[in-house]
């Protein structure tokens, strides 16, 4: 079955298609992990974009249980240089074509993808569609069509569920929370309380936590600072604070930080990270579209993290205000293992 992928540019890029058999629009964005395609299709920082994956090919090892971030994956479609159709006959590994047609994600294969990532290094934010045609009319919609805000509210929890065991309590705010997070605080033994994106300050009075962690998310600092700006106001200085990727911005953008735009958005995990004070390089995945200006806080940092890519800022830590920030995910999912120290640096401070 040939379909379209459709640029708001005019543009378009014809294909074979898997998957559901739908329409559907979204922001164009570019995945440049060599695996892990599992986990990139269901984390909730995708919600929305339409993810073209940069490696020759993917769906070879299928999808399983056990690599899932979120149950429902909110990516708008996939496009890919080629999908491998056939898996090996296991009944504990379903397809990606299969996995895509159930959940409802239109996809594309056999499409020119390095045109695709050069065209994005250019222009930047791109809408696109995945359509049955690329006619004229079809151009008009895509142009009309405007993309959902507040990205955060979609994905995140609508209620407080608890992921419960034996050592300090942790309050964490849903922005887009993956499932590895949950898996690293419980391998450390945190009894983690989730909330939704828009808690409130009693809510997490009532659970009495030992510290508070702010996810990675889809979306702007702007959609989401209402309600974070309360919980700052609240429990900055009086409680350990960990925030990452959206959560990183947000802190940033309370402290009064600059946050810059990064010349391409940074998805994949490929991003050398470089701490101020050991000079020990980190090997890091990313999903995320701003950094912090260098020295734009009126704080001093007991630690600091640069992106080598820009020279931006990428993660802080002011041991005075018991606050962490990285732009980083430190669970990794896809991604090296070097960000998890994150982790136990936090509960340092916890403790």
């Amino acid at each position: 079955m040939k379909r379209y992928l459709i640029l708001e540019d005019g543009s378009s890029y014809k294909g074979d298609g898997i998957g559901a058999a739908i329409t559907a629009t979204g922001e164009l964005a570019v995945q440049t992990s060599n695996y892990g395609y599992q986990e990139v299709l269901t984390d909730p920082a995708n919600a929305g974009k339409i993810i073209v994956f940069t490696t020759p090919m993917i769906g070879s090892n299928g999808i399983n249980a056990v690599d899932y971030e979120s149950m429902q994956p909110s990516v708008k479609g996939v496009i890919a240089n080629d999908v491998a159709l056939n898996i090996t006959d296991n009944d504990n590994f379903q397809s990606l074509a299969d996995f895509l047609k159930e959940k409802g994600v239109p996809a594309i294969f056999n499409v020119d993808t390095r045109a695709l990532v050069r065209k994005l290094q250019k222009q930047g934010t791109i809408k696109a569609s995945i359509m049955d045609t690329d006619d004229a009319h079809a151009f008009d919609q895509i142009r009309a069509l405007v993309l959902p805000k507040n990205k955060s509210a979609l994905v995140s929890t609508k209620n407080a569920y608890a992921a419960p065991n034996v050592g300090k309590t942790i309050a964490v705010i849903d922005l887009g929370l993956k499932h590895t997070m949950l898996r690293e605080l419980s391998l450390r033994q945190i009894n983690a309380n989730v909330l939704p994106y828009n808690a409130e300050v009693r809510d997490l009075k009532s659970l009495r936590p030992d510290g508070i962690i702010i996810s990675n998310g889809p979306g702007q600092t702007n959609e989401v600072m209402r309600y974070l700006s309360k919980i700052l106001d609240a429990y900055l200085g009086q409680l350990p604070i960990l925030g990452v990727g959206l959560g990183f911005l947000a802190i940033a953008d309370y402290l009064d930080m600059t946050l810059v735009d990064l010349p391409q958005y940074q998805n994949g995990t490929n991003f050398p990270v470089i701490s101020q004070t050991e000079g020990q390089i980190w090997q890091t995945a990313m999903n995320i579209g701003q950094l912090v200006l260098p020295d734009d806080a009126q704080l001093t940092f007991n630690e600091e993290y640069f992106d080598l890519h820009t020279e931006l800022l990428a993660g802080f830590t002011n041991e005075k205000m018991k606050l962490m920030a990285v732009a980083f995910n430190p669970e990794g999912a896809p991604g090296a293992l070097d960000g998890r120290l994150i982790f136990d640096d936090f509960l340092k401070l916890v403790k």
